[in-house]
C-alpha cells in the first residue's frame, strides 16, 4: 500500500507540475505579448478566461450538471483519499509474538519502540534516539533515528546497534527477522577555539 501511495503521490504531484509549468508558460508569453501557441484559447492579452457564451453552452443541456456536479464529487472523494492516506499514521500499534503453543501473544508497538529506543540511547556515542515500528503485525519494520556524537565512526555503530538493540528487540518479540531503516545524524557542537 505504501509503494502504491508513493506512486499515486508521485504521478499526481508531476502532472499537477505539468500542468502548472504548460498553462503558467503559456499565459506568461501571451500576457508579455508573446504570440500564443496553436491551441492556446486565447488570442491576445486582452482575452478573458471564459467568455459568457463559452459558460452558458451547456447549461440548457439536461446532463450537463449531473456529469459536472458527479465529476467535482469524484475529484473531491479523491482529494480526501490521497489526504487522508498521506496524513495517516503509519506507526504499528502491536506486534505479533509467536509464543509456540498456537495462541500467540500481541506486543504493543509503543512498548517495543521505547525499549528499542533506550537500548539504542545507552550505545556509545550516541546522544538521542528515537524508534518508529512500521509494517504488519507479523513482520514489523523498524525506523531508527540516532544523533551521534562526531567523533563516533558510522560503521562501527550501525554494527553495534545490529548486533545490541536490533538483535535484543529481535530476539525479545520472537522475530525472524527485523529490517530496519536507520538514519545517523551527528550532534552540531561549536567550534572549539584553539589558542
Amino acid at each position: 500500500m505504501r509503494s502504491v501511495l508513493r506512486t499515486v503521490n508521485r504521478v499526481l504531484l508531476a502532472l499537477a507540475g505539468l500542468v502548472l509549468l504548460a498553462v503558467g508558460g503559456a499565459v506568461l508569453a501571451v500576457g508579455l505579448g508573446g504570440k500564443p501557441p496553436s491551441w492556446w484559447i486565447h488570442r491576445d492579452r486582452h482575452d478573458v478566461l471564459l467568455s459568457a457564451a463559452e459558460r452558458t453552452r451547456w447549461r440548457g443541456e439536461g446532463w450537463w450538471w449531473p456529469v459536472v456536479i458527479g465529476a467535482l464529487a469524484v475529484l473531491v472523494l479523491l482529494a480526501l483519499w490521497w489526504l487522508v492516506a498521506v496524513l495517516r499514521r503509519r506507526r504499528l500499534r502491536e506486534v505479533l509474538v509467536d509464543t509456540g503453543d498456537g495462541a500467540g501473544a500481541t506486543l504493543r508497538g509503543r512498548a517495543l519502540e521505547h525499549a528499542l529506543a533506550a537500548d539504542a540511547a545507552g550505545l556509545e556515542g550516541v546522544a538521542h534516539a528515537r524508534a518508529h515500528l512500521k509494517g504488519r503485525r507479523t513482520a514489523p519494520e523498524a525506523r531508527l533515528r540516532l544523533q551521534m556524537e562526531p567523533h563516533i565512526d558510522p560503521g562501527t555503530a550501525l554494527r553495534e546497534l545490529a548486533d545490541g538493540p536490533l538483535a535484543h528487540a529481535r530476539v525479545a518479540a520472537a522475530l525472524p527477522a527485523l529490517p530496519a531503516e536507520v538514519r545517523l545524524r551527528t550532534v552540531s557542537h561549536k567550534a572549539e577555539r584553539v589558542t
